[in-house]
């Protein structure tokens, strides 16, 4: 069975895909990796993120990058909401997660346009989601919590800015799938979420 997970930064989708994996005993892949990759090593190699030709030249990263815990940085998660915008980046990293997807026995994804570009025939599709407040409070705590000095109003003005390139873009913007579950997190808390994830995936048939 192939699960695809979407929805805006902060929403909660990694949580909710790293424990439907865990739970339906499938490989997981976090493809927003594979852009924070890109990100990271164009930065590294002194290239400008917003230049489509620099960013897609740092597409050929090495399997080593996606264990770097620089990935993890806000750096390299500014750096790849811009990338991911360039239709080179994202042509030049679809085989990789389309393998992914494809391998005997299935998967579960989670990015912004798995249930539409990557996996469009998933047996599963979770849309997760949070309004822009919520997801910013999350993020700052997250941030606090890791010993950033971080302000809650500009973190609220950065997952605007990502909400606004992800979903104006014009090579797979983040958009919910037609036949796509909606799981609002909002008023949830980890365990909630998780549990209503696993609800409505139980729930869906086989193809």
């Amino acid at each position: 069975m192939i699960i695809a997970v979407d929805g805006p930064a902060a929403s909660g989708k990694g949580t909710v895909a790293r424990a439907l994996a865990l739970h339906f005993m499938l490989p997981y892949l976090d493809t927003g990796l594979l852009y924070r990759a890109t990100g990271l090593q164009c930065l590294r190699h002194g290239g400008d993120p917003s230049n489509e030709a620099e960013a897609k030249a740092a597409t050929g990263f090495s399997d080593a990058m996606m264990d770097d815990l620089e990935i993890r940085s806000e750096a390299a998660s500014r750096a790849a909401s811009v990338v991911s915008a360039h239709p080179a980046v994202r042509q030049a990293l679809l085989e990789r997660q389309v393998d992914f997807a494809t391998q005997p026995g299935g998967a579960v994804l989670d990015g912004r346009d798995i249930g539409t570009v990557i996996a469009p025939h998933a047996e599963a599709k979770l849309f997760v989601t949070a309004s822009p407040e919520t997801r910013a409070k999350r993020r700052f705590a997250q941030l606090v919590g890791e010993g950033s000095k971080v302000a809650y109003d500009h973190v609220l003005t950065d997952i605007l800015a990502r909400d606004e390139r992800d979903s104006s873009r014009s090579a797979a913007p983040l958009k919910r799938a037609d036949d796509a579950a909606l799981l609002e997190t909002d008023d949830l808390n980890v365990q909630q979420s998780i549990a209503a994830a696993i609800a409505l995936v139980g729930g869906v048939s086989p193809r």
